[in-house]
């Protein structure tokens, strides 16, 4: 009778979670949904401020100021994939997610971090178009490029996200239903499944590394390209406006890579799961807070943009 019950509840798959987010901490959770809530709108004001006045000014029509938008309308679309449920969990104690549910969340926050690193390339192909074929510009970077290429880097971030929702959604989940997490991360979830998990984490893994060396790849040699260019430009005044532009668009690559490698080596060492989630939620919102001040700062059009806007 023992040996039946038992061989049930191996054979038994979780089909609901709970999001435990911050366990240390979770006699704190209203406290703790503040700076969640605080951060949450200082990235929805932020972003949504400049891609308005994108949008709207004259001479901001370009497709740099264009890549500039869809970077923050990115950047917006990964955070409410995340902070809303977890202000709900923080608040009302609305912390369970069907597994249909939490496969949707990790789809769309990972293919959505894959799409910004696919944005940053974007913005590399124009700066390298605008100053190293400068006379082509106009006739190579036009707005229906652009929308070809977006779209084709959506299309393809979806596709190498897919093999680790797939992987995922063949799991059985008999060990526990407590995600150690704020979201459906793909580690977090794949260590509640039973049997050996080893081959299923290996595929998350190797999508991640591929992404992140093709892309950085990419942006080394685009920038070194570049900076080569910008080296010999003979105009002081020039090349010092070209070295701004491409500083400011490093800053946010360096800002955003930065952050995703905290995270990673945070969660292999030997510490709390509150610190590995913190450092986690930083990869999430912290450069989508830091991103509209870095080209409200930088950028003197957006800057000249924002400042009679706030005086009109």
């Amino acid at each position: 009778m023992d040996l039946r019950l038992e061989n049930r509840t191996l054979s038994m798959s979780y089909t609901e979670f709970v999001l435990q987010g911050f366990p240390g901490v979770s006699s704190y959770r209203e406290l703790l949904s503040i700076p969640f809530f605080s951060v949450y709108i200082v990235i929805l004001a932020g972003n949504l401020i400049i891609i308005y006045r994108i949008l709207v000014e004259r001479s901001l029509q370009s497709p740099m100021y264009h890549l500039i938008a869809l970077l923050f309308a990115v950047n917006i679309c990964c955070t409410t994939a995340i902070v809303p449920n977890t202000l709900l969990a923080l608040l009302c104690g609305l912390d369970r997610i069907s597994l249909g549910g939490c496969l949707f969340q990790m789809f769309f926050m990972y293919a959505m971090v894959m799409f910004e690193s696919n944005v940053l390339l974007l913005m590399a192909l124009d700066r390298y178009v605008a100053i190293c074929r400068p006379l082509h510009y106009h006739d190579v970077m036009t707005s229906r490029l652009l929308l070809q290429l977006s779209i084709l880097g959506l299309v393809e971030c979806s596709l190498l996200v897919s093999p680790i929702i797939i992987v995922a959604s063949q799991v059985e989940f008999c060990f526990s239903n407590l995600i150690l997490d704020f979201a459906c991360e793909n580690m977090a979830l794949l260590n509640l499944g039973c049997g050996n998990m080893h081959n299923k984490e290996i595929v998350g893994l190797m999508v991640r590394i591929l992404v992140t060396a093709m892309d950085i790849s990419l942006l080394l040699v685009s920038y070194s390209r570049i900076l080569y260019t910008a080296m010999n430009i003979a105009t002081g005044k020039a090349r010092h406006k070209t070295l701004h532009t491409c500083g400011t668009h490093l800053s946010v690559v360096v800002l955003n890579y930065s952050c995703g490698l905290l995270s990673s080596i945070a969660y292999r060492m030997a510490i709390s799961i509150d610190v590995q989630n913190l450092t986690s939620a930083m990869y999430f919102l912290f450069p989508a807070t830091i991103h509209p001040l870095i080209y409200g700062y930088r950028v003197k059009e957006i800057q000249v943009c924002l400042i009679k806007s706030w005086q009109r």
